[in-house]
């Protein structure tokens, strides 16, 4: 009998505006690896990784998968096969997918991963990262997916959601999702706070489900496994999903806004923290972002509070010129 071993995996970067969806490459990859009788050793991992990036598709998150397994070789070639099947790339996707045998990760992937929170962190980089620590890897395109795909493996919960995502059948991709919107109104109500983010009330607006041509049909954010299977059965459609699965999540933990950002040496596209007084009279833009002025430490500048946000909390960043 062969000696199993612990593999992580992290992929990132396999969807485009037009289409496809990391999170569904993920579906469709556990369930292909459940027929190669893979032991998971936790849910699958969704993390969400600084939202000021200007080159992200939508959420900019990454996914990460731990097993046990005594044929590594074998699922490596499954994973880099799916990433080439399930990556858009035609429409500009550049995939990539790390592999790291062994049950502890090193400090240094959750030291690249802290920083790919709130920082803009350079492919040129996250190649560097992988030669210099000899770790498996493979992309197509630019690299630019190594940097979610390392940052995944490495991340590490102090906090953590979940979010059921229902996956739709390809003869429905690009099809406008038919959802009935009183359903997830009366869910939301039901089952708040245990799920959240999913209804917006003074709007009437359903939240938890994309417009675009990708292949998820809704998923629901919420604090325990058990709470969420409930909520999605409060749910009236008139699709049905191909299937689901729940993802473990750093979504509304707010993680990306720990560090504190010194308005002495702002710099582009970084997320975080300033603690001042507001200056400007906070103004609504089309987009629904609120555009404010604050002043800290007699230096004013100019903000933007990014609604609709991954984590449904104000993300800032500063506006040069």
């Amino acid at each position: 009998m062969q000696k199993e071993t612990i593999l992580n995996i992290g992929f990132d970067d396999t969807d485009s505006p037009k289409g496809m969806c990391t999170t569904y490459l993920a579906y469709r990859l556990v369930d292909s690896l459940k027929k190669e009788k893979v032991e998971f050793l936790d849910y699958p991992r969704l993390i969400r990784f600084n939202p000021n990036i200007p080159w992200k598709t939508r959420g900019n998150g990454a996914v990460a998968l731990k097993i046990k397994t005594s044929r590594p070789a074998v699922v490596k070639n499954k994973v880099i096969g799916f990433v080439k099947k399930f990556s858009d790339l035609k429409n500009g996707a550049n995939p990539a997918v790390v592999f790291f045998e062994n049950a502890d990760i090193p400090e240094e992937f959750t030291q690249f991963s802290k920083h790919a929170l709130w920082q803009l962190i350079s492919r040129n980089n996250a190649k560097k990262f992988v030669a210099d620590h000899n770790i498996e890897s493979f992309y197509i395109g630019n690299g630019q997916g190594l940097v979610g795909a390392i940052g995944a493996i490495g991340y590490r919960f102090s906090d953590h959601t979940y979010e059921p995502l229902s996956h739709r059948k390809k003869s429905q991709f690009g099809k406008k999702r038919k959802i009935v919107a009183d359903s997830v109104r009366k869910m939301q109500e039901k089952t708040y706070p245990r799920t959240f983010n999913s209804y917006d009330t003074k709007k009437q607006k359903i939240l938890f489900a994309p417009h675009g041509p990708d292949p998820v049909f809704f998923g629901i954010r919420g604090e325990d496994v058990g709470s969420l299977l409930d909520a999605s059965q409060l749910i009236k459609t008139q699709e049905k999903p191909v299937g689901h699965m729940i993802f473990k999540s750093n979504q509304g933990t707010g993680d990306h806004l720990q560090n504190e950002i010194d308005v002495r040496s702002l710099r582009p596209y970084c997320s975080g923290m300033i603690t001042g007084v507001v200056s400007v009279e906070p103004k609504m833009e089309k987009g629904g972002h609120v555009m404010f002025g604050i002043k800290k430490d007699g230096i004013e500048i100019s903000l933007c509070s990014l609604q609709g946000n991954w984590n449904n909390k104000a993300c800032y960043k500063s506006h040069f010129g």
